[in-house]
């Protein structure tokens, strides 16, 4: 990535922030199966807008400030924003009746800075190493905060409201990881630059996977179960 930055735009990125899996979405209507997605108006921008055009979604690119609104009169029937935390401050849970999750579009949405190369290159390295840990910190610490605060607004949501929370049906999620891959093949054949980082990113995906599976979920399972 940091090659691609140089070359493309003469900048240097660093991670800086993450808020984790993100949410699913508040919808007026809900979705059984990815055929209740045909039509369906959607406010959701970037790729996660492009594979859902690919699933019939009337996607619509909204600002935020515009989604309560859009959602209450009905010019669209489901938004995107972040997590509990977020979209607890916008009230969203008032003019909708459903909060599906994962947000499989954002499973890990990273944030980063941008240096102009020449500019960090002429730093001292001790000054271009504290850029970097401030980065490094940002990073962790978004994260922590989210995971610290995203709990108590998802319990206060549904104690404070009639919103049902649902996760999206199996077909959904099948056929929105095949049409991903399927607009990750197209970029990738008609892109070089991308490509060639998409292949890194899916060879390390497909080899930690594995582990995941093995380690993290076999715990989180575990712990659901004896904590439900």
């Amino acid at each position: 990535m940091q090659a691609f930055y140089k070359d493309k735009f003469g900048v240097i990125q660093f991670p800086a922030g993450n808020t984790g899996v993100q949410m699913g979405g508040w919808f007026n209507k809900e979705i059984k199966s990815v055929a209740d997605l045909t039509g369906l108006k959607m406010r959701i921008p970037g790729l996660g807008g492009q594979v859902m055009n690919k699933l019939g979604v009337n996607v619509q690119v909204l600002p935020g400030g515009e989604i309560f609104q859009a959602l209450q009169t009905g010019a669209i029937d489901a938004a995107e924003w972040v997590g509990p935390y977020d979209d607890q401050k916008l009230g969203f849970e008032k003019v909708a009746k459903f909060y599906y999750y994962p947000g499989w579009w954002e499973p890990g949405p990273s944030l980063e800075i941008q240096i102009n190369i020449g500019e960090f290159e002429k730093l001292p390295e001790e000054y271009q190493e504290v850029l970097k840990t401030a980065a490094y910190e940002a990073n962790l610490t978004m994260m922590a905060r989210y995971d610290a605060k995203n709990p108590a607004a998802l319990a206060s949501l549904m104690t404070d409201s009639d919103v049902t929370l649902l996760p999206f049906p199996d077909d959904v999620m099948q056929a929105s990881e095949a049409a991903s891959f399927e607009l990750f093949d197209e970029f990738a054949a008609s892109d070089t630059d991308f490509g060639s980082i998409f292949k890194e990113w899916k060879k390390f995906r497909e080899a930690i996977q594995p582990w995941h599976r093995l380690a993290e979920l076999t715990m989180m399972s575990y712990q659901s179960q004896i904590s439900g």
